[in-house]
């Protein structure tokens, strides 16, 4: 029997959709799934609450999903609302993980594709759960993202 409930997606409001949906694909291998979305009108500002609300962007299908799996929605709205830099301890959604084999290879690669290191990668034992190789980072718009090996 199917489960009634699944988790569908995460969202990330960018201030350049493109730009961060090519660096989840570069950096990552995530997997555009069409059609690119460019939505508006009266439904979306009963949604939002937004007066007028437009936003553009794309679903990507996470890595290691097939393609009716979860994704990672990166959308734009026509005007947005900034906050500071999120921090590690910051309240409310802090990061997304990624599980990958290699956590030093894989930060390479991130700030390669305009990403960079939050703090220093580290190696500790979790009692009960194993062994951990984990390093916080940030995608070019600044969310944080970590990267993980269990062993």
């Amino acid at each position: 029997m199917a489960a009634r409930t699944r988790f569908a997606h995460t969202s990330i409001v960018a201030r350049d959709w493109k730009r961060l949906a090519r660096f989840y694909v570069a950096a990552f291998g995530c997997r555009p799934k069409p059609p690119e979305r460019d939505l508006s009108g009266d439904w979306l500002q009963q949604l939002t609450g937004l007066r007028e609300p437009r936003i553009r962007g794309i679903h990507l299908v996470l890595p290691g999903y097939p393609s009716g799996g979860p994704t990672l929605e990166i959308f734009q709205y026509s005007r947005s609302s900034f906050r500071r830099r999120p921090r590690p301890n910051t309240v409310g959604l802090a990061h997304i993980a990624f599980a990958v084999r290699d956590v030093r290879r894989t930060l390479e690669k991130v700030t390669k594709h305009g990403g960079s290191a939050v703090g220093e990668l580290v190696s500790t034992t979790v009692a009960g759960v194993g062994k951990i190789t984990v390093v916080y980072a940030r995608d070019p718009e600044g969310n944080i993202i970590e990267l993980q090996t269990w062993s």
